[in-house]
């Protein structure tokens, strides 16, 4: 492979790890076992039928989890412990052949990419969530299935288009990320009002009721002397 060839790879594996993992180990091993690519060494495991079929299995699993309102939230929270590193240890591997300092660099940025795709894709399902119908869950867990299979495709075809794609998206995660945050931070403040809960997440103010107020007057309230009848 050429250095544009490893790099749209090693970037591509670690992006589309932090969509769908289970979907990227399978796509990448079914394309190795059948031909279709030339994995470099250290990836050529993922063909095995061993690891084919459990990222098979748990792609299942996800893929019904992640179409369920709340269940997928708690799943992504799950995911991320096993899609960052996963997602760089795949891009280390991607470019193992070319040298250990080439690993290192690829597994810390791969890392990084995943993260921030996975904390994009997290992100935007709590607030779809906020929705009362299922569809758009739905759509948006299809949409991210197939961009697993067409950025992995278009990164293993067409490099020098996938990493100009890629650059776009990181622009657009940087964009995103901060409004993300703010959406989140304003539906927990809505969800701490719901349960009587302020900002704080102390007992609300208003929770006390009149008489609370009516009692801590009287208690500051000066005490009057007392006349006393001679």
């Amino acid at each position: 492979m050429h250095a544009v060839d490893l790099i749209a790879l090693s970037m591509g594996a670690a992006w589309a790890s932090g969509l769908n993992l289970y979907a990227a180990v399978f796509v990448l091993g079914f394309l190795g076992a059948t031909g279709n690519i030339q994995l470099p060494p250290e990836l050529q495991v993922l063909s095995n039928p061993l690891v084919m079929v459990a990222a098979g299995f748990m792609y299942t699993i996800e893929f019904f989890a992640d179409k369920t309102p709340g269940v997928d939230t708690g799943w992504d929270a799950i995911q991320t412990f096993i899609r960052i590193p996963a997602g760089a240890i795949l891009a280390a591997g991607a470019v193992g052949e070319v040298g250990p300092a080439a690993q290192l660099a690829a597994g810390l940025i791969g890392g990084s990419l995943a993260a921030a795709t996975h904390a994009t894709k997290a992100g935007t399902r709590v607030l779809i969530n906020t929705s009362p119908e299922p569809f758009s869950n739905w759509a948006a867990s299809v949409m991210e299935d197939l961009a697993v299979i067409a950025g992995l495709w278009a990164a293993l075809h067409h490099p020098v288009l996938f990493l100009a794609l890629l650059a776009l998206f990181i622009l657009l995660m940087a964009w995103a990320l901060p409004r993300l945050w703010r959406g989140i931070k304003a539906l927990g403040r809505r969800i701490a009002r719901v349960f009587g809960r302020d900002e704080a997440g102390g007992p609300a103010a208003s929770a006390q009721g009149p008489s609370g107020t009516a009692i801590q007057a009287a208690e500051a309230a000066p005490e009057r002397p007392r006349l006393r009848a001679d």
